[in-house]
């Protein structure tokens, strides 16, 4: 469950304090997130949901390092991602997060254990054959690392790309409607999936959604109203998620 903190306090993976984040649009100024604080322990599964410009993607991308606040501090694993340089950001992104997004990208001309070591490959490190071995089969895909992407199913190419996620041993996942280009029984297999990794492997998992069935795999659901926190939901089923969005529409 995520806590609404004033300090940072360990173990917290992802923590942050009074983050704004605002953006000009033409002559005018849209604040995406208003003072926001919180802290999510490690080895959780989190959901962020709300209306449509509520703040979800900035609240994601300022979490992940991909953006930086205007005002307050955002901690991942420990450090201080928001005052990091440019080069020193881009570094731990590579070493440390690990992201799931709609679209698979994947480079069709490399095999599935290349794609997925690419992260490595990058940072100019060998990968560890065992954790490769041990992440293609915790995802369902022992045994095809030798496969091109396009030899693969669109839930098989979506487990692929949280394998690449995983291979770094990220201090989070952050994952941005990862579901949404797949069939609603692929979907429920990548959720299950996602789910795994937080029980099995005791990863981190953020998941931006707008969908209630999707967001009941995570053991906290936040949700976000013009830019700021609006309350979470715990053990939720999709009928009281679909309730409490349509509330904060109706607002």
């Amino acid at each position: 469950m995520y806590t609404d903190a004033a300090e940072f306090s360990a173990p917290a993976a992802l923590a942050l304090q009074g983050v704004s984040k605002s953006y000009r649009s033409g002559s005018s100024r849209v604040h995406a997130l208003r003072d926001v604080s919180l802290a999510l322990p490690a080895g959780t599964f989190t959901a962020v949901m709300g209306p449509s410009g509520s703040g979800k993607s900035t609240l994601l991308q300022s979490a992940a390092g991909l953006d930086t606040p205007d005002t307050g501090r955002v901690l991942l694993g420990g450090t201080e991602i928001s005052q990091l340089r440019p080069k020193a950001l881009t570094r731990f992104r590579r070493d440390h997060v690990g992201f799931v997004f709609q679209s698979y990208n994947l480079l069709p001309q490399l095999s599935v254990a290349r794609n997925v070591t690419l992260p490595l490959l990058l940072a100019g490190r060998g990968p560890d054959q065992a954790w490769l071995d041990y992440v293609l089969e915790a995802v369902g895909l022992g045994g095809l690392g030798h496969r091109k992407p396009q030899e693969l199913s669109g839930g098989q190419q979506q487990r692929a790309a949280i394998a690449r996620a995983l291979i770094t041993r990220p201090a989070a996942v952050f994952a941005d409607e990862p579901t949404g280009a797949l069939d609603s029984a692929t979907a429920q297999q990548v959720l299950g999936l996602l789910r795994h990794t937080v029980s099995a492997l005791g990863q981190t998992v953020i998941m931006v959604t707008h969908d209630p069935v999707a967001a009941r795999h995570a053991d906290t659901v936040l949700f976000l109203a013009d830019g700021r926190l609006d309350g979470s939901m715990t053990d939720a089923s999709p009928r009281d998620i679909t309730a409490r969005m349509a509330d904060l529409g109706e607002r």
